[in-house]
C-alpha cells in the first residue's frame, strides 16, 4: 500500500518525534498479517466464542482434554507464524530509541523474533506449559510431541484456527483423549503458562508494565481494542496522568474518546508508512509541519 494512501501518516510521524520515549501496547491486531487471526471484529465484539476460562480448565479433566486435543490440531499456526511487517517496523523504532517499552497482550512471541528487545509479555507466552502444583516449566513442542504419541489419530485433523492456536473441532468426541500429567511429581495440571480469560496478571508484572508507562512520555497503541481490563488498565491510567495518546486499529476500542490521535488503516502498512516517513524526515527529504502545536497533541 502507497505510503500517500494511509490515512494520518504524518500526524503519527508527529506524534512520534514529539513523544520520542513511547511506551507501546500491542493486540492480536498486529500479527494478523502472520496468519494469526484476532478476536473481536470491527465494533469490538467477540469473532468467535471467548477463550477457555482459567477456572473451567483448572475444575474440569474433560475441559482440559478438549482445550489439548484442540490446541494439538491448531497450536501448528502460532509454531509456524513469522513476524510481520508490524513486528519489524516496532522493533526498527525500537532500536532507533524511540520506544522505552513494549508492552504485548499477545502470547506468540513474534515481537522478540522480530528482534524487539524491550517486550513484556503481558500475558506469558504459550511455547512454555508449567505444572500448576510443582511450577516445573517444559516447552510446549514437548508436551505436542507426546501428546502426538498418545493421539496419533487426531494429527490428520484440519480446522479453522483461533488467536490463541484452538482449533475448531465443535462435534469431535474428545472423551478418549490421552493428557499426559507432570513429569516430576506426577499429579500436577499441565497448563500453558500464560493469563487464560477470566484469570490476572501476575502483579509483578503488571507493576512493571506500570513503571515502564510512568516513564514515558506518551503512550501508542496498536492493533487492541483494550475490551478487557487488562490492557484498558494501561490507557486510562496515561490518561489520569495527562500523557499524549495515540493509536492504530481497524476498529472500535475501550478508550476511543481518549486518544489525541486515531487511524484506522491496516496496522503493518502503516507502521511501515511511519518507520519510511521517520527515515525520510532524519534525511531531511520531508520537513515537519510548520505549526506542530496546531495539530493537538
Amino acid at each position: 500500500m502507497p505510503n500517500d494512501s494511509i490515512p494520518d501518516v504524518a500526524a503519527l510521524a508527529d506524534f512520534v518525534e514529539r513523544h520520542p520515549r513511547l511506551f507501546v501496547l500491542t493486540g492480536a491486531g498486529v500479527s494478523t498479517d502472520s496468519g494469526i487471526p484476532d478476536y473481536r471484529d470491527a465494533r469490538g465484539d467477540w469473532k468467535r466464542p471467548p477463550p477457555v476460562s482459567h477456572q473451567a480448565f483448572m475444575a474440569s479433566h474433560g475441559v482440559r482434554q478438549r482445550y489439548w486435543a484442540r490446541s494439538l490440531v491448531g497450536f501448528r499456526a502460532l509454531a509456524g507464524a513469522h513476524p510481520g511487517q508490524a513486528h519489524r517496523a516496532l522493533a526498527t523504532l525500537e532500536r532507533q530509541s524511540r520506544i522505552t517499552s513494549l508492552v504485548t497482550q499477545n502470547v506468540d512471541g513474534l515481537h522478540q523474533r522480530a528482534g524487539a528487545r524491550r517486550v513484556i509479555d503481558l500475558h506469558g507466552q504459550a511455547d512454555v506449559v508449567k505444572c500448576m502444583r510443582c511450577d516445573a516449566t517444559m516447552m510446549r513442542h514437548a508436551l505436542h510431541d507426546e501428546l502426538a504419541r498418545l493421539n496419533p489419530q487426531w494429527l490428520s485433523l484440519t480446522a479453522e484456527v483461533g488467536p490463541d492456536g484452538d482449533a475448531d473441532l465443535d462435534g469431535h468426541d474428545f472423551s478418549t483423549f490421552q493428557v499426559p500429567g507432570c513429569h516430576r511429581c506426577h499429579v500436577g495440571i499441565l497448563k500453558p503458562d500464560v493469563v487464560f480469560f477470566g484469570d490476572n496478571v501476575p502483579k509483578p508484572r503488571v507493576e512493571r508494565a506500570l513503571a515502564a508507562l510512568e516513564a514515558a512520555a506518551g503512550m501508542l497503541v496498536i492493533g487492541s481494542s483494550l475490551m478487557v481490563y487488562s490492557g484498558f488498565r494501561f490507557a486510562r491510567r496515561a490518561a489520569r496522568d495527562g500523557k499524549p495518546m495515540a493509536c492504530v486499529n481497524l476498529g472500535v476500542t475501550r478508550a476511543d474518546e481518549l486518544f489525541a490521535l486515531k487511524i484506522a488503516a491496516p496496522i503493518g502498512p502503516t507502521l511501515m508508512a511511519l518507520v519510511d516517513a521517520l527515515e525520510r524526515r532524519r534525511g531531511g527529504m520531508i520537513p515537519e509541519r510548520e505549526n506542530p502545536a496546531s495539530a493537538g497533541f
